[in-house]
């Protein structure tokens, strides 16, 4: 066996073992990703290793993969809109864009000056979301990039901020409940005018005389399965197809609980005036 198997072998054994999530190495923005919308509101930056969206008045702006994917590790640097961000929404999320369409989001909600951001997160089965969660960050993320990603295989989806992780959501196909695991997903970002709902439900609206509005990224390598059912849902030495990953150990159960605990503000378990019954996934965790 060669020297570079036998390093890969280590670091699989190691991965399973502590279920930390691997390094990923840097690419420039064209080799995943291409702008699918107002390129004159986007910005390349250093040789492509940076890229803002800009939105004013005229337009917001977004982004996508060049690749669909079936299961990984997607991930990206964000730093967020500064200042007086009320209203605006920048989302970054996977999804197959069809009919009865999967989705696996991110939605950042902007703020007044001087209040915490908000990041919510949902999930979509065939069509079907209604899954939200909303957490206070715990740090400013207008001052630095911090990195969002997904963990999603056959039994579960993890959203982590940086190496924490935010929330889990199982496959709960034993009692009824739609899984995303059958459709291919692109990767999008986006920074768009939300203030008819994002920022207090609606009542503070996007104050344009602090325009233009920016969000900047890095990150753009993608460790992910990139094909449909018969490429990546069969077992193939993935390192997210390890049974560390399969599961939520007691690590991760922990942290889950101190995010919970001192950051969460809203959760659709918990909401009996859009639930009366609880939905029957609550309290599989």
């Amino acid at each position: 066996m060669g020297a570079l198997k036998v390093i890969a072998l280590l670091l699989l054994v190691e991965l399973a073992l502590s279920a930390r999530l691997p390094p990923k190495s840097d690419v420039s923005f064209s080799e995943n990703y291409y702008v699918r919308w107002a390129n004159d509101h986007t910005r390349v930056l250093n040789g492509g290793s940076e890229m803002q969206l800009v939105l004013d008045k005229a337009s917001g702006a977004g982004f996508g993969s060049r690749s669909k994917y079936l299961f990984g590790h997607i991930s990206m640097k964000i730093k967020l809109v500064p200042k007086d961000s009320a209203g605006t929404v920048t989302a970054f999320y996977m999804s197959s864009e069809t009919d009865k369409h999967d989705e696996i989001d991110f939605e950042f909600l902007g703020n007044v000056s001087g209040q915490p951001y908000i990041v919510q997160t949902n999930v979509f089965a065939n069509g079907v979301g209604n899954r939200e969660q909303r957490h206070y960050l715990w740090f400013d993320p207008t001052q630095d990039f911090h990195s969002y990603s997904v963990l999603w295989n056959t039994q579960q989806i993890i959203f982590y901020v940086d190496d924490v992780p935010l929330r889990v959501h199982k496959n709960n196909e034993a009692i009824g409940i739609p899984f995303p695991k059958s459709q291919p997903m692109g990767i999008y970002s986006s920074l768009w005018n939300g203030d008819d709902w994002a920022t207090r439900g609606g009542l503070e609206k996007i104050n344009w005389d602090h325009a233009p509005f920016v969000a900047a990224y890095k990150g753009f390598s993608v460790d992910a399965c990139a094909g449909g059912v018969e490429s990546c849902s069969a077992p193939r030495g993935n390192w997210w197809e390890q049974k560390a990953f399969q599961r939520t150990d007691k690590e991760t159960k922990s942290k889950l609980k101190w995010v919970k605990d001192n950051y969460m503000i809203y959760d659709y378990c918990t909401d009996s005036k859009r639930f009366p019954t609880t939905p029957a996934d609550c309290g599989q965790f």
